[in-house]
Order: C-alpha cells, then structure tokens, then sequence
C-alpha cells in the first residue's frame, strides 16, 4: 500500500472530534498506509514535516487550520511531494477555497481519491503564505490577543474582542510606499493587505477566492478611518470578509515592494505574526505546490 504521513495539531479546533485510530481505518479501507503524528505546537509540526521529507513520503497531509497548513506547506515546497489537507481548524479558509469538505470522512474520501493540482504560494521576505498576509492593525492585534491568553487565560475569542479595543484606542497608522510593477502608491493607513491571488468581490464583500492558479498577487490597501472603522476592519480580515469599497486601493500584481519608515515591523502570514525587516518584498510563486483536492476543484479552478 502507498505510504502517507499525517500531521495532526492537537490544539486544532476541531481536535476533541477527531480520532486517531477513525483516520487509520479509514485510509487503510481505501488503500493507504498511513503513519500519524500528533503534534503538540507549531514546532512539531514543522518538525514532523521534516522527518516525512527525510522519509521520503510522496504525501504529507496537515489536519488542523489554516496555520497547520501553512507549517507543513512552508517545508514541502521545493520537494516532491504532495499536500493533503483535513480541515479541522475554526476557519479554514484554505481548504474552503479548493472546496475540500469540512467533514472529516468526506475529507478522508478526498485524500484516497488522490487528485491532485499544482497550486500558487505566495511569500513575504522568503517566508510562504497560502492565503494572506498584512501589515498594521490586524496583525497588532493578534499579538495583543495571544498576549491577553497568556497573561489572563481567556479564550481566543474573548482575547481578541479585548486586543481589538486596545487598538483601537491607539489609532495606529501607518505611513507606507507600496510599487507593484509601474504603479507606485504613497498611502497614511490603518491596514494593508496582500492575497494569494485575487479575492471574489460579492457586493462589497471580500470574501473567498475562485482560483489559486491565477499567478498573481492581490493588494488592499485602506484609507484613513475612524475607531469604529478600525475595529471593522480587524474583524473582516480575521473572518476573511473585508470590504471593497471607495475607502480602498486595490490592484494585482506579480510582486509587491513595501516601504516605512520602520526598520522591522510586525506582519502576518496566514494569522501567524512574525516580526519581519522591512522593506518588505512580496512574490508569487507559480504552481510551486501539489495538493490533493475533490475533482471538481480542477474543473473551477
């Protein structure tokens, strides 16, 4: 039987669902010899990756959000080797985009079937992104939420309601230069944001996207607003639902150089915040990754 690691994050929201021994029978009943790894923080999860690329496995599948997935995608690409993915994160909006079921076996039935497309990541200053990465409130207030979790053991959704208050009591503003081939943008803002190819526009909603093949980078960028609109803002990019209205810049591009006035700056990559060098050098990577999904993903995307 053909080999495949899984990767399971134990912290993963849907985790207390999940059985291990459920996910073996399943792939062995369709032909697979399956070898699972439940890790404990991100650094087993990327570790574990590792061990599968040294083992030689053609298919590594990562079970638990878009930052599992991002983890085990980040040491995969450049090898041979194909990503599976079982959503059992809060949001996922990775696997909502190639239409992977949020079921489990539904999830499990995908991966036997095996079908596979090559995919875009995007990156950041050499760090890989599967969905999005941004610069200003969002990721400020991701760093005050998981300090607030620290410090006073509340829950994640809590933390950020409070995180988001502390920020927006701060109106924090950046000054930024943003060129995208032969367009140069000079912009005072809250928020900007960068998508792994371009975003659905459903009224003013910025919702999901209809292809990761599309070899390009999407840019939002917001103009000034108030407090409240701050808070908007934080919230829509955490559920992936920002608005496109007059009050934003938005075009596409292969690469995106950003400039400040600040040496280092906080930045998010799939809901990760990493303090990164500034300037910051976004690219697209052209189908740099295999990932199995229905048959039916071919076809929309």
């Amino acid at each position: 039987m053909p080999r495949i690691a899984i990767i399971i994050n134990h912290q993963a929201g849907s985790t207390e669902q999940v059985a291990t021994a459920r996910i073996e029978e399943i792939l062995r009943a369709g032909g697979l010899e399956p070898t699972i790894t439940v890790a404990e923080d991100g650094s087993q999860i990327v570790a574990a990756a590792k061990q599968a690329v040294a083992d030689r496995f053609g298919t590594v599948v990562a079970g638990g959000g878009d930052g599992t997935i991002n983890a085990v995608a980040g040491v995969l690409v450049g090898n041979p080797i194909t990503l599976g993915v079982l959503p059992l994160g809060t949001l996922n909006h990775f696997a909502k985009d190639l239409g992977i079921p949020g079921d489990l076996d539904q999830a499990l039935q995908v991966i036997i079937a095996g079908h596979r497309i090559a995919i875009d990541v995007a990156e950041v200053n050499g760090k890989l992104f599967l969905n999005n990465s941004s610069i200003g409130i969002y990721p400020d207030i991701v760093k005050h939420r998981e300090t607030q979790q620290r410090r006073f053991g509340k829950s994640k959704w809590i933390a950020f309601f409070w995180a988001s208050v502390n920020a927006a009591r701060r109106y924090p503003f950046l000054d930024v230069q943003l060129d995208a081939d032969d367009e140069s943008l000079v912009r005072r803002t809250p928020f900007v944001f960068v998508g792994n190819n371009a975003y659905t526009i459903d009224g003013f909603d910025l919702g999901g996207r209809k292809t990761l093949r599309g070899g390009k980078l999407s840019l939002y960028v917001a103009q000034r607003t108030g407090r409240l609109g701050l808070l908007g803002f934080a919230v829509r990019a955490l559920f992936g639902r920002l608005r496109q209205a007059s009050d934003f810049d938005a075009l596409l591009s292969d690469e995106i150089l950003i400039r400040t006035r600040h040496k280092r700056m906080r930045v998010s990559t799939d809901g990760e915040v990493t303090m990164v060098d500034t300037p910051l050098r976004y690219r697209i990577r052209p189908s740099a990754l295999e990932v199995i999904v229905p048959a039916a993903t071919d076809a929309s995307n």
